[in-house]
Parts: structure tokens; sequence; C-alpha cells
């Protein structure tokens, strides 16, 4: 891939994660900003690889994404789904 292509692509993936960011920080319903949360991990993790880090893509996407998902849903089933005004 060249690598005028190679910034490009690390570019729009760090404007999603912005904007994915942006997300998680509206969304009222807190199951909503836990997926958008870990949509941002995932892309941080695919911004690693692209930045020729694949040790640190594979711990962001299964600790990041993964592991710290699991916990939130499964905190926010024990408590209330949306948030109060």
């Amino acid at each position: 891939m060249p690598q005028a292509a190679l910034h490009l692509l690390a570019l729009v993936v760090t404007v999603l994660m912005l904007v994915g960011a942006a997300f998680v920080c509206l969304f009222k319903d807190l199951l909503n900003a836990v997926i958008a949360a870990a949509c941002v991990s995932l892309l941080a993790a695919i911004l690693f690889y692209l930045l020729h880090a694949p040790d640190v893509a594979m711990a962001e996407a299964s600790i990041g994404a993964a592991l710290t998902t699991a916990i939130f849903v499964i905190a926010i089933r024990k408590t209330a789904r949306f948030e109060e005004k």
C-alpha cells in the first residue's frame, strides 16, 4: 500500500474515532454509549495496526473492545439502563 494512501486511511480512521467519541458523550441510553465506545476501541485497534504496532492492536482489540465492553454491559444490566435527568 502506498504511503500516501496509508496516511489518508489513518486520517479517516482518526476522524471516525472522534465522531464515535462524540456519540458516546451524546447518547442518553447507556447501552448505546457502550457500543459506541467499543467501536471507538476497535477503530483504535485498526489505527494501531496501520501504524505498524500489531501487538498493541491485538491488546486494544481484546481488552479495550471485548473485555471492557462485556464488563460495562454486565454493569448496565445490574443498574438502570437510561440516564436519569
